[in-house]
């Protein structure tokens, strides 16, 4: 059935360019346009059914996970191996881009329109500071936090229950029945909407091609080459730092998380592939409790698509302006880089804001992100891709530290039971 789901996505993906093109050379642009309007309602009401079980999932599954620690120090022990590992990849991921995009130069002796900045949206600044991103991690309320789907407020939140159930040992036991049972039907409704994935995936492709055409793939081909290639870079570095820690295991890894990779590179939407990774890593032997812990924070933390984009990004808008940085005005970028893409996770094109926002601290227009959204929903579709890639080695490499990767299971069982009971941890 995964293979089988896999060729629908592929065969959606296909089906989208054709007739993407087909609407773009028979049809006249308003109708191109009005067809392609037509297509995104599919797109868009499966994105929202995403969004829909995104925060109820997140907080069952991340309280559950918790709760089965033995202690608070075993959440404060895995939660700082999670954030080194966080910390490591996001500044590889900056620097990576940075130093790429100056050996590329893609926006050198570009030639921009005279009305590229004309008429780019207006994006606030305001919430761009170390105060800011810290109390915003704490939620006001916890309805209002999942009412927006804001990832980092519901994993605080999650946190602290959590870690209460679990320091209650046996006082609630019918708590944690209840976040279980939860989880597991939470899991079985985002069973349900995956299998309308080829659907969205089709749409998505076809909407963007009939109004932009097979040249939006070519108009900055550079760029997106350039881009591309990095983010090949990245992969490379990726399966590298996972064979060290995880040995050959890192084979099976990545083959088992090529159907919630593509899904993601497909609806440019890492939320959408999120209830695919969780069903994905217990099949290679990490244990639920590390998944439903490590990628909550990934998503909150851990977009290393995302941070690599916005170096890449930030530097080919420049380069296309002939705006040079010195040295320690990079290094300086790469540390605001590094503290603004993680207060934005949760936001759709997140890193087009951050570089804005990146733009104007430099005393720069913010108008100039125009250049790139012509391409932003490829580029997006690539940057999703490896944000899923990153946290699935991310949780793999906690679990192989804290000594629970367990042997490959044999068939299609789950990995811990029902119950919670989980399989001793092997050598």
């Amino acid at each position: 059935m995964k293979r089988l789901f896999a060729y629908f996505i592929v065969g959606a993906m296909i089906l989208g360019v054709l007739t993407g093109w087909g609407l773009n050379h028979f049809l006249t642009a308003d109708q191109a346009s009005a067809a392609a309007s037509n297509l995104n309602l599919i797109t868009d009401v499966f994105l929202r059914l995403i969004k829909m079980i995104i925060a109820p999932l997140v907080f069952t599954t991340l309280v559950a996970g918790i709760a089965h620690m033995e202690d608070a120090a075993s959440v404060g022990r895995i939660g700082v191996k999670t954030m080194t590992w966080f910390i490591g990849a996001s500044i590889v991921s900056l620097v990576l881009g940075l130093v790429m995009v100056q050996l590329l130069q893609p926006g050198a002796n570009m030639h921009l329109p005279e009305a590229v900045a004309a008429s780019a949206p207006a994006a606030s600044t305001d919430a761009f500071s170390l105060h800011g991103f810290i109390t915003h991690l704490v939620p006001t309320s916890i309805f209002d936090a999942m009412a927006k789907n804001e990832i980092l407020q519901i994993v605080v939140f999650s946190v602290f229950v959590g870690t209460a159930v679990a320091a209650l040992d046996d006082k609630a036991p019918a708590v944690l029945h209840l976040v279980e049972q939860a989880a597991s039907i939470m899991l079985k409704v985002t069973e349900f909407v995956m299998k309308l994935a080829p659907f969205a995936i089709f749409a998505a492709l076809a909407s963007t091609i009939a109004t932009q055409g097979l040249e939006m793939l070519g108009t900055y081909a550079k760029f997106v080459l350039g881009f591309y290639g990095s983010m090949g870079v990245l992969w490379g570095l990726l399966f590298l730092a996972g064979a060290v820690v995880l040995g050959k295991r890192v084979i099976p890894l990545f083959r088992e998380i090529r159907t919630p990779t593509l899904l993601a590179f497909s609806t440019a939407s890492s939320e959408a592939a999120y209830p695919r990774i969780l069903e994905a890593l217990p099949k290679v032997g990490v244990r639920r409790r590390i998944v439903s812990f490590v990628l909550p924070l990934g998503y909150a933390f851990n977009l290393d698509g995302s941070m690599l984009y916005c170096t890449f990004g930030t530097m080919f808008i420049m380069q296309a302006h002939g705006v040079q940085l010195s040295l320690s005005q990079q290094i300086f970028m790469l540390l605001l880089l590094m503290v603004t893409s993680k207060g934005i996770a949760g936001i759709p094109r997140a890193s087009l804001v951050v570089i804005m926002a990146t733009l104007t601290y430099f005393g720069l227009p913010e108008a100039w992100i125009a250049i790139v959204l012509g391409v932003d929903h490829l580029l997006d579709m690539g940057r999703s891709a490896t944000n899923v890639v990153g946290n699935s080695v991310a949780a793999a490499v906690v679990a192989k530290w804290e000594g629970e990767l367990d042997d490959m299971p044999v068939g299609d069982g789950p990995v811990d039971g029902a119950d919670g009971a989980e399989r001793p941890a092997t050598a």
